[in-house]
């Protein structure tokens, strides 16, 4: 993690030391000036109106107000009310009267929203480069590629002005933007964020994404963020799923050799590799599986007629206005128009199929690793061939959401050759929280049974009649109280640690 990116808990031990809520939006406006990138937001709030805005907190508190004095940005396809919301199309421009359902859940908890942020427009893309606005800078190299379409987004949180920033992800948008720009990007199981408030892409399949600096951050957003929306179709009750590993052994899939893509990049072929085997020594069970078929339910996600669901999404705008779409995004969308009723029954019937030969193989498995992208791409490169290098970069996240997949992605450092390595673990619906926990201990360089002891939760944590509690001093496990909280029924779920600056 760079020194330069904000933690949530970093801003609140200097909130506790006595910094001023207002002082934090002068150094954050200071830092978008050090910045220099006039691509990262179509709108940003004005200094006047956030030093407003965090005075009216009070004092500092984050017990009722979790993320008090927290700032953030939004993707601009996410309604906030009283800001443009333009989804990368000045002529699709509106001003939302009220927030959406995230957005008014994180505010709601004490965090500042500073803006919204550049997407490849209409969220169509895994580039950054499909804007009719200035094309935000990679935060690690300049020339590569920001990743799409939350490519804003991610740059926001890079560069240490934000300490985190919602995206979108419906086939990659949360995941190629963190992975090339050095972030954690939580892409959460569909339904679990409502989706109310924020201009679809597939809405059967649209996420909201968080990307943050570390994994406690996201899952803290995810935490705050995760909640039913009676007034969205497409939101449900988030229910965590319980893992029993008494053998200490986490199973985790991969893709058979053979069946690995990385489209002749060496470099990108030996950080995963070096990853694969950390996680072997570490005591994970590798077990390597058939990719094809996953590449194939990816194909339906553009090839398909899945691409009609983001026509259906703005069909009102683009019959008076497809001039004004980016040419890139015209021609994605507009191939709509080539499918018909009959064809979009036979692709969900060809996922289906897919979907039950693929469901077996995952039984048994804890998650999948995968690399984040076979390759990066400059930007450069991404205009000289704007679909070739899009669909590339999709390889390892078209297929996700139409498996109705979590995913979480982690920074491993650097490649030889310099370019950011990054990993993506997957899982079925409602791992959300067993991903966190694993990439927790993972990054700290824990031993798998370690980790695995960390993520051991034989029920749900809000299971009927069940209650959270923590434990210090002698009734931690193996101490002597301990028998205490075991005879009365308690079961270990997880290990946590205090921030530094905790005292007992």
């Amino acid at each position: 993690m760079s020194e330069r990116h904000l933690q949530i808990e970093q801003l609140h031990s200097a909130y506790r030391a006595g910094k001023a809520a207002r002082d934090m939006i002068i150094d954050m406006f200071r830092r978008i000036e050090e910045v220099d990138d006039p691509g990262i937001f179509i709108h940003l709030a004005s200094q006047a109106t956030l030093v407003e805005e965090v005075e009216r907190l009070g004092k500092f508190e984050n017990t009722e107000k979790p993320l008090w004095g927290i700032p953030f940005a939004v993707k601009d396809n996410i309604d906030v009310a009283g800001m443009p919301t333009t989804a990368g199309c000045p002529a699709y421009l509106y001003t939302p009267d009220e927030d959406a359902t995230v957005v008014r859940l994180l505010r709601g908890a004490g965090a500042i929203v500073i803006g919204k942020t550049n997407l490849d427009q209409f969220a169509t893309g895994l580039v950054g480069t499909r804007t009719p606005y200035p094309v935000p800078k990679n935060a690690l190299d300049p020339s590569l590629v920001p990743g799409g379409s939350s490519s804003g987004s991610a740059v926001a949180v890079a560069q240490g002005i934000v300490a985190f920033a919602l995206g979108t992800d419906t086939a990659g948008s949360g995941r190629i933007p963190a992975g090339i720009n050095g972030l954690v990007g939580l892409k959460p199981s569909l339904g679990a964020l409502s989706t109310r408030g924020v201009v679809p892409a597939c809405r059967t399949l649209d996420c909201v994404s968080i990307f943050a600096a570390n994994v406690q951050d996201a899952q803290r957003v995810f935490d705050i963020a995760c909640a039913f929306d009676a007034d969205e179709p497409y939101s449900r009750t988030w229910t965590e799923v319980g893992h029993a590993l008494g053998s200490g052994k986490i199973r985790v899939g991969v893709p058979a050799p053979q069946d690995l893509r990385f489209f002749n990049d060496s470099a990108a072929q030996s950080a995963y590799q070096t990853s694969l085997a950390e996680l072997r020594l570490n005591g994970c069970e590798l077990i390597e599986l058939p990719f094809q078929k996953f590449y194939d339910i990816a194909d339906l996600l553009y090839e398909g007629p899945w691409v009609a669901e983001r026509y259906a999404a703005i069909d009102g705008f683009i019959q008076s206005n497809e001039d004004d779409l980016h040419p890139v995004t015209q021609t994605i969308i507009s191939k709509a128009r080539d499918f018909s009723a009959v064809d979009t029954f036979k692709g969900m019937y060809a996922l289906e199929t897919l979907r039950c030969q693929i469901l077996p193989q995952l039984e048994g498995l804890e998650m999948l690793c995968v690399p984040t992208a076979p390759t990066w791409y400059t930007v450069e490169e991404n205009l000289a061939d704007p679909f070739g290098t899009n669909s590339n970069l999709g390889t390892y996240t078209n297929f996700v959401n139409l498996l109705g997949l979590c995913g979480l992605v982690i920074p491993t450092g650097r490649q030889i050759d310099g370019r950011p390595a990054s990993l993506t673990f997957l899982a079925k619906d409602g791992n959300d929280k067993f991903l966190a926990r694993f990439a927790e201990g993972y990054l700290d360089g824990l031993p798998v049974k370690k980790v695995a002891e960390s993520c051991r939760s034989t029920i749900a944590r809000d299971g009927p009649g069940t209650i959270q509690i923590a434990v210090v001093g002698a009734h931690l496990s193996g101490l002597p109280l301990n028998h205490e909280l075991t005879e009365r029924g308690a079961t270990f779920a997880r290990t946590v640690r205090t921030p530094q600056d905790y005292r007992l």
